[in-house]
């Protein structure tokens, strides 16, 4: 299998499927779990594909290795699954192998004036066999809701898969970053670029020499993008001016601890508060959230740490980090205890002291889906969900996305089969 799985793979599992030295858990939070359509995710995995559109519904991109990708529409009022986009069909090509757009990698955004779905395919594992240029390269899209059609724009940079794209639909702009698998040197990382959404013309901005870059747009339409070594770049369309600002965490240039600033691409979580004036970052391996005051006038931004999401947690690994619409920040984060991850919700809403640990996600209906064959052998690419011994259902490997629903619901995205798990906002309410 030519996936990173191998990463994700935990000691200590018995083949019954029950934890062994199962770590102490003092809170829980209980989450309804939801297939997503399993020919959409055939090695049962996905990314952090995940975003509610104005109509309630959510939008979750998939990945099948050298077929296809797919946009599938979750109602959770109905508790019902469809796929709305199918990638090959939509750009009227049907390459497979590493030629095929694999993944949905994108963190998909909502047009806020169309409430249009943007997001963007991209390259999956190649055979050994296979050249990296045989992939032409990943296409930015836009689903509408409303009428069910979705638009194509060309490749931005051949080659490249697209990791990120948001919109800034009030000046019929897109902001892209792409993503060329961690190959080095210039050109070879996130190159930032801006598109017309009109023209569908593309303006490059910037190597950045980063990966998995995301991209916000504030209260002033200024987007910014992370650059290696801890530098943010930030450019402005009513001026045409591209900046390159310093940061500093409560006034200091961010130590290597914090992991914001490494002299290697290291992937950084970013997400914008609803009125676009803060700008929250959680590096993936690292304890700590950090929120960024994009008010501040300079050529520095101002940071400043939250605390830890997991007092005490000595690994963590966090792929999964939102904005609601409620203006909380959500970090669906796994703690590495001897060997076993246990995967915790983290929340932080503005003016409290600091990140609040409301516990590790138990499934509440465990049989959500069919794990084993007639024969009682469990099916490929489903085991990430494991039985503890006191009968409680915990999800095995790293988490992938998280989002925050205007009900108040949170989703967060698991592995092997690759789900959905539904906090509802009734079980959080108290908390």
């Amino acid at each position: 299998m030519k996936t990173q799985l191998a990463l994700f793979l935990l000691a200590g599992i018995v083949a019954a499927g029950t934890v062994r030295a199962e770590p102490a858990v003092s809170k829980w939070v209980e989450a309804t779990a939801h297939v997503v359509p399993k020919q959409t995710a055939t090695e049962g995995e996905g990314y952090f594909s995940i975003i509610e559109g104005h109509n309630g519904r959510l939008y979750i991109g998939t990945h099948a290795n050298a077929v296809n990708s797919w946009l599938v529409e979750f109602d959770p009022a109905a508790e019902r699954m469809k796929i709305v986009v199918d990638a090959h069909q939509a750009i009227g090509k049907d390459l497979k192998g590493f030629g095929s757009q694999s993944k949905i990698h994108t963190r998909n955004n909502t047009g806020k004036l169309t409430g249009k779905i943007y997001f963007g395919t991209k390259q999956g594992y190649p055979a050994a066999d296979e050249k990296r240029e045989d992939y032409p390269g990943g296409y930015p899209m836009v689903y509408d809701p409303r009428t069910g059609q979705t638009q194509v724009f060309p490749i931005p940079v051949p080659h490249h898969g697209i990791n990120s794209i948001t919109p800034d639909e009030s000046r019929g702009l897109a902001y892209i970053s792409t993503c060329a698998d961690h190959r080095p040197g210039p050109g070879e990382n996130a190159i930032f670029l801006v598109l017309d959404l009109k023209t569908g013309k593309y303006r490059e901005l910037l190597d950045t020499e980063h990966y998995y870059g995301f991209i916000v747009v504030d209260y002033l339409g200024r987007a910014y993008h992370p650059i290696l070594g801890g530098d943010i770049a930030r450019y402005d369309p009513r001026t045409d001016k591209l900046e390159r600002l310093k940061q500093t965490i409560d006034g200091r240039p961010p130590s290597e601890a914090t992991r914001l600033a490494l002299d290697k691409p290291d992937p950084i979580n970013w997400d914008i508060s609803p009125d676009g004036k803060t700008l929250y970052a959680q590096p993936m391996r690292g304890n700590g959230l950090y929120a960024y005051d994009l008010t501040a006038e300079g050529d520095t931004l101002p940071g400043r740490s939250l605390g830890e999401l997991i007092p005490g947690a000595k690994s963590v690994d966090c792929r999964a980090m939102c904005v609601g619409p409620s203006g909380a920040a959500w970090c669906a984060v796994t703690e590495n205890v001897d060997g076993l991850h246990l995967l915790h919700l983290v929340r932080y809403r503005p003016g409290d002291a600091a990140p609040a640990d409301l516990g590790v996600v138990s499934v509440r209906n465990p049989d959500f889906t069919e794990f084993q064959d007639e024969s009682g052998k469990t099916l490929p690419f489903h085991g990430g969900f494991v039985r503890r011994e006191d009968g409680r259902t915990v999800t095995r490997y790293v988490i992938m996305g998280v989002c925050e629903s205007a009900e108040g619901s949170v989703y967060i995205l698991a592995l092997h089969p690759y789900s959905v798990l539904q906090v509802r906002a009734a079980d959080l309410s108290v908390r």
